[in-house]
């Protein structure tokens, strides 16, 4: 089934900028799938938060976890309407006048109630996370054991609700400013790989790189 090419909802429509709008599952999920963190908003006894958090993708659910302590995985436990956020900024966008600048960005906002992971399928999840951090990883660090599990809540989003926002390109001057001798034009922005650092040896045992740290900085 395809995704609608409209709004899912009164409070995910696009009102500013409409144009830039994009609802469609495919966008979401590039967005989700690029990022290594979100921001999941809501509100408790105490007031209102906005928390940086892991999150990762597995079909039609967003996930994120943390300890049982956690005030912000309390809350959602309980029932707590989430509003969560991801943005990538891909660019500085120089305009001739200081009114028009602005930035290129693939923005999502998805909102809902989260659920609980079970016990039984806990590890499994929690392994797609390590696996999104590193390809092949999982099937060598140590797994959580039970008491990291017990110790640990888990919780999935459905992507039900949402809406996408991207702006690309250069600058949008006016008529009148196109003529002024100002530099125009856009400051591309990347998360790039870097080189990997390698930790000291255990018990003087040294370890060979996995493919998938030595190509990291290549990825």
């Amino acid at each position: 089934m395809n995704a609608p090419h409209g709004p899912l909802s009164p409070r995910s429509r696009v009102k500013r900028l409409a144009e830039r709008a994009d609802y469609e599952r495919a966008t979401l999920d590039a967005i989700v799938d690029a990022a290594y963190v979100c921001h999941v908003a809501f509100v408790d006894q105490r007031g209102t938060h906005c928390i940086p958090t892991a999150c990762w993708r597995i079909g039609d659910h967003l996930y994120i976890h943390g300890s049982n302590g956690s005030q912000m995985l309390k809350a959602a436990v309980d029932g707590a309407q989430l509003c969560v956020t991801i943005t990538h900024l891909d660019g500085l966008v120089l305009a001739r006048s200081a009114f028009n600048h602005s930035m290129n960005y693939r923005a999502a906002v998805i909102y809902g109630v989260a659920e609980k992971v079970d016990e039984a399928r806990k590890g499994e999840v929690l392994d797609a996370l390590v696996e999104k951090i590193a390809h092949g990883r999982s099937a060598e660090a140590r797994r959580a054991n039970a008491k990291e599990l017990a110790a640990t809540t888990v919780l999935s989003i459905a992507l039900d609700e949402y809406a996408c926002k991207v702006s690309t390109g250069g600058p949008n001057d006016d008529e009148a400013d196109l003529d002024l001798a100002v530099w125009a034009g856009v400051l591309p922005l990347a998360l790039t790989p870097q080189a990997a650092r390698p930790a000291a040896s255990a018990n003087g045992v040294q370890i060979d790189e996995p493919s998938y740290v030595s190509d990291w900085a290549r990825a």
